[in-house]
């Protein structure tokens, strides 16, 4: 049987980070660690990113991925949003720097066409399609969906079965 491949999903935002481990062996792949790293509304914003990149060395250490898989920085229509989602990103590329994985970032229309085939899915069947194709009955929690379709979706991209494409940020 081939080696195992662990891919790590991170969907980041400050108050609701998505973390999910996909594994493939061969062409089959399966769900492993899951993690929602949650930040209450009256937690200030240095903790909160603290929390997350601890919580981000912390899987990495346990599962020991290969790669990381985070969605790429996109204009928000709030300045602020957007400042705070970088905050949120930042924290956690750092954390998998330290470790001296390598991220690959995925524009979400990408992740969308690698999971469901199409570019405009919605939120709901980009989940249920994540569902099947790591064959979970229990839906995820939506920031940990969107991580697990991050994974995926560096999975189908890879070249080879070893190799890792290139463009690590």
């Amino acid at each position: 049987m081939a080696d195992s491949i662990r891919v790590l999903g991170i969907d980041a935002s400050l108050r609701s980070t998505g973390l999910g481990v996909v594994e493939a062996k061969g062409t089959s792949l399966t769900q492993g660690s899951v993690v929602n790293v949650r930040s209450p509304q009256s937690r200030p914003r240095t903790e909160c990113l603290k929390a997350l990149h601890e919580a981000v060395a912390e899987l990495i250490r346990d599962v020991q991925p290969v790669a990381i898989a985070i969605e790429s920085a996109f204009y928000a229509k709030n300045a602020k949003t957007s400042a705070l989602l970088g905050e949120a990103r930042g924290a956690a590329i750092s954390a998998c720097a330290i470790c001296g994985i390598p991220v690959y970032e995925y524009e979400p229309r990408r992740v969308k066409k690698a999971i469901v085939g199409n570019g405009a899915a919605d939120k709901t069947q980009v989940r249920k399609m994540v569902m099947t194709l790591l064959n979970i009955t229990e839906e995820p929690q939506e920031d940990v969906g969107d991580a697990l379709a991050l994974a995926i979706c560096h999975l189908h991209n890879r070249s080879g079965h070893a190799e890792l494409m290139p463009g690590a940020i």
